[in-house]
């Protein structure tokens, strides 16, 4: 499941508890990324899936739910 996936990452990335990360959860404001953060965690997230995001996508995705709905949007 790509909820799954993408929750270990933002773990590993970010350093949050799992518990921290849910669908609600916004990046900056729930689990403290900052601008590098984001592109670190972008990176792995296109590696992950294999996909790529462009720079104005990535930044609007401010929630777990937006980059789940964008990963499923792109397979």
């Amino acid at each position: 499941m790509v909820f799954e996936k993408l929750q270990e990452i933002i773990v590993s990335e970010l350093g949050v508890d799992k518990e921290d990360v849910t669908l609600e959860a916004d990046l900056n404001d729930d689990l403290g990324a900052d601008s590098l953060d984001a592109v670190e965690l972008i990176m792995a997230i296109e590696d992950e899936f294999d996909l790529s995001v462009s720079d104005e996508v990535a930044q609007g995705l401010k929630n777990v739910q937006q980059i789940v709905d964008y990963i499923e949007s792109q397979k």
